[in-house]
């Protein structure tokens, strides 16, 4: 959830402008011929919007993002972030992602009528909090409904807290504080075949994963590694039975190269920026994430919810807009991939939720979606 950083912007703004020169002198082609990535980042007004969307707005009359899809009691529940504009200047940190609440939405088919359950928790009645109700994610145990969130405490470091209700919908009532130990952005919880509950969670750049490189928080720590460095990468905890708390230390996601070297730093097609989701299809773990500022969505397979993770390829290619963020879940016997862009507003910060089908070879492998046909 960051602003594309100023080198890479205007490198393509560069060749979007190039192109745009040439294509004026010849007078007889057209914006087809610029490379789908580069249109897309961009998000300059016509070229992204010349694409054609493979999928329309879930709900407009709200800004929605980072989807996280779940089915309870035969339904879907999307546990999206809700976008405002709070006027905030865009930067590399995210202050201009200034979400203060989230909306809970729900749906009986994928095609079907999308509710709005309002507002399930708002940021003033979360006792620690500070700034920035960034993407959550939600679990079902012990007869209640558990709603994870990032949210910046009143030192600026964001924590992870949790809070509870009955109702899938909420509304939730936050615990008094944060996870012990919890760190960084973008909570994923996945229950496993036995039962266990795991927190997969972190993201670099305005998700301050950089700033925990040695284990605490360190706030003079703004990069992340380069070259041939390992990457950073999501962190994994075991939650305790009562969804509260981390059962176990944090661990490192690792995920390995087909040669089965960590991924490094300078691969920034394939290493870990943010927005874990794991599932598991056809006996193994499928941890998926967002490449960041190469925009792409990727997984990773492994044979343990801990991994090592190898990486396997593409699900979305990337969208309009700078971020994605994305849930895969299984219903009616179909696979949906839940992911967002900025078709409604054209703007970085003011995201709308889709879903498409996702597809599997017969090896397992993942058929890469493109978002937009020309």
């Amino acid at each position: 959830m960051r602003k594309m950083n100023s080198l890479r912007f205007q490198h393509i703004l560069f060749i979007a402008l190039l192109t745009s020169i040439i294509l004026n002198a010849c007078d007889n082609s057209s914006n087809s011929n610029i490379e789908k990535e580069d249109t897309i980042s961009v998000n300059k007004d016509t070229d992204a919007n010349k694409l054609k969307p493979i999928s329309q707005p879930l709900i407009s009359d709200i800004y929605t993002a980072d989807p996280s899809a779940h089915v309870f009691d035969g339904k879907i529940y999307i546990y999206p972030s809700h976008d405002i504009d709070a006027g905030i200047p865009e930067n590399d940190k995210g202050d201009h992602f200034a979400m203060r609440d989230y909306h809970i939405l729900s749906l009986d088919s994928i095609n079907g009528k999308i509710t709005d359950h309002g507002v399930a928790l708002d940021i003033k009645d979360i006792p620690w909090a500070g700034r920035q109700l960034w993407a959550p994610d939600a679990a079902y145990s012990n007869g209640k409904y558990y709603l994870y969130f990032p949210v910046k405490d009143k030192t600026d470091i964001f924590r992870i807290g949790v809070a509870t209700s009955t109702n899938p919908a909420g509304p939730f009532k936050a615990e008094p504080k944060p996870i012990e130990g919890s760190f960084s952005i973008d909570p994923a919880v996945f229950k496993d075949d036995d039962g266990n509950f795991y927190m997969y969670f972190g993201g670099i750049w305005g998700g301050q994963l950089q700033r925990w490189q040695t284990g605490k928080y360190d706030s003079t720590a703004k990069d992340e590694p380069s070259g041939d460095m390992p990457a950073l990468t999501a962190k994994v905890a075991r939650l305790s039975k009562d969804m509260l708390h981390f059962d176990e230390k944090v661990k490192d996601v690792v995920i390995l190269d087909k040669d089965g070297k960590p991924l490094q730093a300078k691969d920034h097609d394939k290493r870990f920026f943010e927005a874990s989701w794991i599932y598991k299809y056809n006996g193994k773990y499928y941890f998926t994430y967002s490449t960041g500022d190469t925009h792409f969505i990727c997984y990773a397979t492994g044979a343990s919810p801990y991994g090592p993770f190898t990486y396997q390829g593409v699900v979305l290619n990337p969208v309009q807009g700078w971020t994605n963020h994305q849930s895969i879940v299984e219903f009616n016997n179909k696979w949906y991939l839940f992911y967002h862009d900025t078709q409604l507003s054209g703007k970085t910060h003011l995201r709308n939720i889709k879903v498409t089908e996702l597809k599997y070879r017969p090896d397992g492998s993942i058929i890469t979606i493109d978002a937009y046909t020309k």
